[in-house]
């Protein structure tokens, strides 16, 4: 027997419980008696940073999960697709949220990305026409595709994006914006040319007609209820992906480049990869939100791809949450069925109408309640929605006392 053996032996013998106190061996984890009553008492840095870390989070996370596989079955199909919808925009808007909230780099071209990802998906995946093309290819390799021309767009930008900051830098993606309307309009093969547009992408997934409807058991699977499966699917993937990455090592030099990126750079982060990363990521999120907002409107057009339509993501982010996945679920939900919240107040307000004649209309009440909430949110609550929850759900944990 060695001297450490001895030793450890020794200690052992006198304490009677040492072996209890090894957390590494137990990964952080305590007996459940212990625990009770106690749900953040942490032993490691590992159990501390988990995904789902508590018991509560895993059971309104399984409840969450129950709600979103089972409300396309009980609810209108013009509800099914703003759901679809929304999980479409919480794609694309944690992208926007990896690269403006996680990464601090503000942009104002996303809409951009997006029609790269839509088109790219129409050409790979959509028939050809008199003068477009299109392959017919499956979705399994439509989807990841868009994912990496998008991706790799993001990568050229990046270098441009780290020579400038905040307003420059919003103005740099703004003309990538206006740059990528142009290229829109003139890119007939692609696009279908301006005023014209063209079809999308087939939904066929592994070989699986989409465009049927399937029984499954009492269940019946239409169209519009598999799109918002996959959709939903594509969404945990990502989210998860997203939360994991901002967890580790990217996610701390983001925050650092974020918070201040001359510092950052002393510290030893490489700015230029960490741009080119969070451009990267942004763009390809991007790509597959463009590629299933495509193929959920059914036709697309070079004007789709707008100022607005970045201006409704940036909404999201903001409305939702700065730098916080859940967040951007909430904002996009909240982003998507606000204005269907809208249009039922017109049958109760009469100087409320859906087109004209009134004295306002339904788009133009909506731009002036995001602009009014992302105004109110950036000055009083920067985290957003996400923040507001905090709030209540602390103000909750700590009842009856005020601190």
């Amino acid at each position: 027997m060695t001297f450490h053996d001895s030793l450890a032996a020794a200690s052992h013998r006198l304490t009677g419980s040492s072996t209890r106190l090894d957390f590494e061996s137990s990964r952080g984890k305590v007996a459940p008696r212990v625990r009770r009553g106690r749900p953040t008492l942490y032993t490691s840095y590992a159990s501390d940073q988990g995904l789902l870390n508590t018991p509560a989070k895993r059971f309104w996370t399984a409840v969450l999960l129950v709600i979103a596989l089972a409300a396309p079955f009980m609810i209108a199909a013009d509800l099914i697709y703003l759901l679809t919808l929304a999980v479409v925009y919480a794609i694309g808007g944690i992208g926007l949220n990896l690269l403006t909230g996680y990464a601090g780099q503000v942009s104002l071209g996303h809409a951009f990305f997006l029609g790269v990802g839509a088109y790219t998906a129409a050409v790979l995946g959509g028939a050809p026409g008199t003068t477009t093309w299109g392959l017919q290819l499956d979705l399994a390799i439509v989807l990841p595709a868009a994912a990496i021309v998008t991706g790799l767009i993001g990568a050229v930008v990046a270098p441009l994006a780290t020579r400038v900051r905040g307003l420059y830098l919003a103005v740099l993606t703004l003309g990538l914006l206006i740059l990528g309307e142009h290229l829109f309009k003139i890119m007939t093969p692609v696009t279908g040319g301006q005023g014209v547009g063209r079809g999308v992408a087939e939904r066929q997934l592994f070989g699986v007609d989409l465009d049927a409807t399937y029984a499954l058991g009492p269940l019946l699977l239409t169209p519009a209820v598999s799109l918002y499966l996959l959709a939903l699917v594509l969404l945990i993937v990502l989210g998860v992906a997203a939360r994991n990455l901002m967890r580790g090592r990217y996610g701390r030099a983001f925050a650092a480049v974020r918070d201040r990126d001359i510092a950052a750079e002393i510290m030893g982060v490489n700015l230029l990869r960490t741009k080119t990363l969070a451009f990267t990521l942004s763009s390809a999120y991007a790509g597959v939100s463009g590629a299933l907002f495509s193929i959920l409107v059914g036709r697309i057009a070079p004007e789709q791809w707008n100022l607005f339509l970045s201006i409704d993501f940036l909404a999201v982010v903001v409305i939702g949450g700065i730098a916080t996945i859940s967040g951007t679920i909430i904002g996009a939900a909240f982003v998507v069925l606000v204005p269907r919240l809208l249009e039922e107040l017109t049958s109760i307000i009469p100087w409320i109408t859906v087109s004209g004649g009134g004295v306002v209309n339904v788009f133009q009440l909506q731009t002036i309640v995001f602009g009014v909430l992302i105004i109110l949110f950036i000055t009083l609550e920067p985290r957003g929605l996400f923040g507001l929850w905090i709030r209540v759900r602390n103000y909750f944990k700590a009842w009856p006392f005020s601190y």
